[in-house]
């Protein structure tokens, strides 16, 4: 991990060229009456380009108003294959601070970072991780570290640290807005465990399209099967669908999930050969617009978390 240390010399220097730009209207002139009745004040807050708008919600909620946090993909993107763009290139040219999750999640991120000058830091550096079984992926990290409210508490002080380290006049407020979020953290992960203690013990089973959910089913008690165990590879083979098949009925699973940036058709097959019903979409790599059902990450931890309990004790959609 790259720590952000150091003055911030992108801001300074955005500074200085606009102060040489203002220098050099009045040297030429210009008289006040020439120019525009207002001008937009340029927004020159240090700039964190996170890898997706899942880390850039959370940062947001510690940086809040003196840092502007952006994020490379938009929201509704898979993450996992995505291709960087020429623009993205520039705008992490120009960002003072770079957030990736790592784990492998973005394979596409040390191109994106190859030869960039900005600190970076991986916010999952000190979770522990879980690893996959199974598939291409098998004895590596799990990635999905942030559908654990307990773990993004980890990734909420790894940010705060590098916030205060980029911008350490407002370090103080960093903190406080920490701590502020991780209480908010610990009540989604109370009501979830509280909810959950009304499924009996043998339907506490969490059956998705991908195995991003093996951090939340550690930290609140759920067995866990997956049709494949991350989207990188996503291939819902026959052999597949039948071992969840058996799986379902064997464990009599109430009900079953899919992620909301994949197809449910390989789930859906497991539906119509089981008596489980479809419990609901889940949201996992990517929040929604801001009219959409999670909007922030609170939103999608706690839709996540109250569409499990429902449909597990039964209640159907």
């Amino acid at each position: 991990m790259q720590a952000a240390k150091g003055p911030r010399t992108r801001t300074t220097h955005r500074r200085v060229l606009a102060l040489a730009c203002a220098v050099a209207l009045i040297l030429s002139g210009c008289s006040a009456s020439r120019q525009p009745e207002t001008v937009a004040p340029q927004d020159e807050r240090p700039v964190v380009l996170t890898t997706f708008t899942v880390l850039a919600d959370i940062a947001q909620n510690v940086a809040g108003e003196h840092l502007r946090v952006e994020s490379v993909t938009k929201r509704g993107a898979e993450i996992h294959g995505y291709e960087p763009t020429p623009e993205d290139l520039r705008r992490a040219s120009h960002a003072d601070l770079i957030l990736d999750n790592g784990m492998n999640l973005e394979a596409w991120f040390e191109q994106f970072v190859h030869d960039n000058p900005a600190p970076h830091v991986t916010v999952s550096d000190r979770v522990k991780p879980i690893s996959i079984t199974g598939g291409a992926g098998d004895g590596k990290p799990n990635p999905h570290a942030w559908m654990s409210p307990l773990n993004v508490q980890t990734y909420v002080d790894t940010m705060a640290k590098a916030f205060s380290e980029l911008d350490p006049e407002h370090a103080d407020d960093f903190r406080g807005y920490a701590a502020t979020y991780k209480r908010k953290l610990q009540a989604v992960q109370d009501s979830l465990v509280a909810d959950l203690a009304k499924v009996p013990e043998n339907q506490r089973v969490l059956v998705s399209c991908e195995g991003a959910f093996s951090y939340l089913a550690r930290d609140v008690g759920l067995r866990e099967k997956y049709l494949w165990a991350v989207n990188a590879e996503s291939m819902a083979t026959p052999r597949k669908v039948a071992a969840a098949i058996d799986y379902v009925r064997e464990h009599q699973v109430p009900a079953v999930f899919c992620e909301s940036t994949v197809s449910d058709a390989a789930m859906q097959r497991v539906v119509e050969s089981t008596d489980a019903y479809y419990g609901g979409t889940l949201y996992v790599d990517s929040l929604s617009e801001p009219d959409g059902p999670v909007p922030t990450y609170l939103d999608l931890i706690t839709h996540d978390a109250q569409t499990i309990t429902r449909a597990l004790r039964g209640e159907m959609p």
